[in-house]
């Protein structure tokens, strides 16, 4: 040991020995990380990781025990054999991948352990083997205890670091297993190294052909260079690889959360609920942010929590992955109910426990009925007859008594009939298929009866059906056992986890399977192979839906799935992303092996089909993006097959469109426009007009509509089409909003007539939490009366959180403003939402004037929403009035309010309006159509 830390000490040079360490622990943690990944593939992608995690072992090892042996100063010259250094590399990947390919094929205990030998031993080969390439004026005496005990250093902390890492999936088990393996590794080397004396001998020439040091030094960089991006390539692949995880966790807890039916929550390892579903909540009484955190015990009668059966319950699906059985549980008001119970144990890949997954089914329907099944015959006649699930009722000796009409329907393969008098073993007979499968049923289930306590076991008999058996004893020695066929029970279970990764309408992939299809296609290709990333998007598909209906839409959508799932040859999928978007990859050597791939999708697309009785034509647009060329990640290449895509079906007579660099720019012009946006926000380069509201029966101004411009120094006028969607997509405008209702309400409490004005909120402001505290706090500092202040919302902006945005209008109103809801009659529109909250003003939107004097349906809406409004009593404004007709029709009509350019321009500065409505006279001239609004 003296020798060893004589030699580190005194014969290295330390900054390098660190160098030799970093690149020794970059290396470890790329082959424990890479590992892992090899651990989760299987096949071919398993091959690759191995091959990966070999190749960084290899380089790894060999580029630090070349920068330790730069960092070693034997006092003499040192050169190094070309051959044997060479020689010494390919011993580093071989016996690293040896090593890494046995512990992951062979995961037991002595596989993982003979895979750190194995590598510990090919660390040792390289080491000595490297030696030996070492040429020096001299000779080298090695002491034999030395050289042993780093091959035994070297293999023993090999095996413990394989084992460590196999032992924890995380990243604290990464860490450490890369870190024992580093401990390895420079424990052979410094060992090793503390075996040598140089003894000078100048009769010792070295070779010509002997590698000098700086180009030893160079090959060294290129090793670390390829064990740095081993090292980068795995994070990146954990990142990708957790992302998706984290998606498809996602969606498949949206699934679970919207099933109503079953209670289906989460138990912590120590019995705490850990979530809560909507059918939970129905089933129990219990809001999630109620029950969340308190131990399910709660849920059972007094007696069972003093009996313990909790527990017991618990302990049963530890031992057996399983616990199922039906009993009393209580809501939360304090009522029973009976309930079908289910607990699986969740445990993780090294099978620990890491949870429970627990179903209830209030069945007190069923409970009821075999209470009252002993009261008369009568009664239990009825119920026999009308009863879902089959019954069969057992004396005391196991005989049958008597049994139900249902069975037939439950064991429709059943080979005879029941008969009164058969015992337990002769029913089994009838619904399975050999004698030795009747015995075997009939002792484990009557095993389960002698116990004397209800009990349900599930089966899979004949057809494959999932049959539910429950035995309930009487009393008397003799019981019930019920059946009930829960095949499609268990069905719609595999199918939710399906829904998880496929889209529902049509069975295709979703865009989680699509993204880990190309990612593995990405990874795989071979280097004569291309990867095609297709966006297809179908021609006046919206056209179909609303001149046919959605179900006819949704019925083309399956028959093209089904026709493009046919089409499909090897290394070629479709994914369907939703709506009328499908995108599809295909991996090929040759381009005809593309454009045969496009002429079946095409042909699958475009071929006519019928349905409903009606024949419709379907066409798609195809945007092609080409790896590597077009793209070296998938997002981008599907990025750019959408763009390639938007060209070919805005190219008239075009179907099928390349990706080129140049549909780039329409992307930088929006974004140069967003970067203008904000520096027209910075320096206020916005201004605020004002369009006058009137009263429709005396024309006395009610109040003013604030309407945002945008006048850029070199573009001009900007439509607020253009800018407010702009806004919104880069998050301009909740800091727009605000500027344009503090200087709304600052000019308007300047005004000497106390008229009312009314600002617009866009859907994202409303989602922002502090939306009620910024409109306090403006009324404040501007002084403008609260009830002066009308904020306009459209049903859009409610939508996507109903409950949450109604909150928020309540807390605005509680202010002392008003709410209007805006462009009613489109969209959205509902009489749910205004029943859901009392809305002061309701504001119709301007198309229906628009085609008031030549649309009867237009009138009959516009007459249909005052009608609605009188009912209500909530005023209603009308928007676009431009014509005296229009207006006239809103006098007949009984309209509230209007405004429009009949009644006045936006203009800069409020002035003042006469008290009644405008004559005909003063009509301007045609307005332009322009979505006229401002945000807060």
């Amino acid at each position: 040991m003296y020798r060893v830390l004589t030699c580190l000490a005194f014969e290295h040079d330390w900054i390098l020995v660190g160098l030799a360490a970093a690149i020794c622990l970059t290396a470890t943690y790329a082959v424990t990380d890479i590992g892992w990944h090899a651990r989760q593939a299987e096949g071919r992608n398993r091959t690759g990781w191995i091959l990966a995690a070999g190749g960084a072992a290899g380089f790894g090892v060999w580029a630090t025990h070349f920068v330790a042996m730069l960092a070693y100063d034997p006092g003499v010259v040192l050169g190094y054999d070309t051959a044997l250094t060479i020689v010494s590399l390919v011993i580093a990947v071989a016996t690293g991948t040896a090593g890494i390919a046995l512990a992951i094929l062979r995961p037991s205990l002595a596989g993982t352990v003979a895979g750190g030998i194995v590598f510990g031993g090919g660390v040792a080969a390289m080491h000595y083997t490297g030696m030996a390439s070492v040429q020096i004026p001299g000779r080298l005496v090695w002491s034999g205890g030395h050289v042993a005990a780093s091959i035994l250093l070297g293999a023993t902390l090999a095996a413990a670091a394989f084992v460590v890492a196999r032992r924890r999936s995380d990243i604290v088990g990464r860490l450490q297993g890369a870190a024992m393996l580093t401990l390895a590794i420079c424990s052979l080397h410094f060992t090793g190294m503390g075996a040598i004396t140089v003894v000078p001998d100048p009769a010792q020439p070295m070779s010509a052909a002997a590698i000098p040091s700086q180009t030893l030094a160079l090959g060294v960089a290129g090793s670390a260079f390829l064990v740095l991006c081993f090292a980068l390539f795995s994070t990146l692949m954990s990142r990708r690889s957790r992302a998706a995880r984290r998606q498809s966790e996602q969606m498949f807890r949206i699934l679970v959360e919207g099933v109503t039916d079953y209670a289906l929550y989460m138990l912590t390892p120590d019995g705490h609920v850990a979530n809560w579903n909507e059918g939970a909540r129905r089933a129990k009484g219990y809001e999630a942010a109620e029950i969340v955190g308190r131990h399910f015990s709660c849920f059972y009668p007094e007696a069972d929590r003093v009996a313990g059966l909790p527990g017991l319950a618990l302990d049963t699906a530890i031992a057996q992955g399983r616990f199922e059985q039906e009993g009393w549980r209580l809501r939360k008001d304090g009522s029973r109910f009976w309930a079908h119970v289910v607990i699986d144990a969740i445990r993780n890949e090294a099978g620990g426990l890491v949870g429970f997954a627990k179903i209830t089914r209030d069945i007190t329907d069923r409970k009821s009925w075999e209470d009252d099944l002993r009261e008369t015959s009568r009664r239990l006649d009825l119920a026999l007859s009308n009863m879902s699930q089959g019954l069969l009722l057992f004396d005391a000796e196991g005989r049958l008594i008597l049994f139900n009409r249902q069975l037939a329907t439950i064991f429709p393969w059943a080979t005879g009939v029941c008969a009164p008098g058969q015992s337990f073993l002769d029913v089994c007979r009838l619904a399975c298929p050999d004698e030795a499968m009747a015995r075997d049923l009939a002792e484990r289930h009557l095993a389960v009866i002698a116990r004397g306590r209800p009990e349900t076991m599930v089966e899979t008999l004949g057809e494959g059906r999932i049959i539910a058996l429950a035995h309930r004893p009487i009393g008397d020695g003799s019981w019930v056992t019920t059946c009930e066929d829960v095949t499609e029970r268990r069905r719609s279970e595999a199918r939710i986890a399906h829904l998880a990764r496929h889209d529902a309408l049509t069975g295709l992939p979703n865009r989680t399977s699509f993204n880990e299809a190309l990612a593995s296609a990405l990874a795989s290709r071979m280097p004569d192979e291309q990867v095609a990333v297709l966006g297809i998007d179908l021609d006046r598909f919206k056209e179909i839906n609303d001149q046919r209906g959605h179900a006819v839409g949704d019925e083309v959508l399956r028959i093209l799935a089904g026709r493009l799932s046919a089409a499909l040859g090897e290394r070629e999928m479709v994914a369907r992303f939703g709506g009328d978007e499908f995108a599809a990859v295909k991996r090929f050597q040759d381009p005809e092996e593309l454009n045969d791939f496009l002429q079946r999708l095409e042909e699958a697309l475009t071929a006519p089909l019928s349905v409903d009785e009606a024949e419709i034509t379907p066409g798609a647009s195809i945007g092609i993006a080409l790896h590597p060329e077009d793209g070296a990640t998938g997002d981008q290449l599907v990025n750019n097959a959408d763009l390639a895509m938007y060209r070919a079906k805005a190219t008239i007579g075009q179907t099928v469109a390349f990706y080129e660099a140049r549909m780039d720019e329409q992307v930088r012009e929006r974004r140069a426009l967003t970067k203008e946006l904000w520096q027209a926000l910075a320096s206020e380069g916005f201004r605020l007009h004002y369009q006058v509201q009137k009263a429709v029966a005396t024309g006395e101004v009610t109040g003013y509509e604030v309407l945002l411009r945008w006048t850029h120094p070199e573009r001009g006028a900007i439509s607020p089409a253009e800018f407010i969607p702009l806004a919104e997509s880069c998050g301009a405008i909740v800091p727009l909003g605000e500027w344009v209702l503090r200087t709304a309400c600052r000019e308007a409490a300047s005004w000497t007539v106390p008229h009312r004005i009314a600002v617009n909120l866009s859907p994202l402001q409303l989602g922002h939490g502090d939306l009620v505290e910024m409109v306090r706090s403006i009324l404040a500092e501007t002084g403008l009366v609260p009830e002066r202040l009308e904020l306009e919302i459209t049903e859009s902006s409610i939508v996507a959180d109903k409950e949450r945005a109604l909150e928020m209008l309540r807390a605005l109103k509680a202010l002392g403003v008003t709410v209007a809801i805006d462009d009613f009659g489109t969209g959205y529109s509902s009489l749910e939402t205004l029943r859901s909250f009392p809305f002061d003003k309701i504001k119709l939107d301007r198309s229906f004037m628009t085609e008031v004097e030549t649309s009867p349906q237009a009138k009959a809406i516009i007459r249909a929403i005052l009608a609605l409004g009188r009912s209500l009593e909530i005023p209603v404004l009308a928007e676009g009035v431009e014509t005296c007709q229009q207006l006239d029709l809103l006098q007949r009509e009984g309209c509230d309010e209007a405004q429009g350019y009949l009644l006045g321009r936006p203009a800069a500065v409020v002035e003042a309006v006469a008290t009644t409505m405008a004559a005909p006279s003063l009509v301007p001239e045609a307005a332009a159509s322009l979505p006229d609004r401002a945000v807060a």
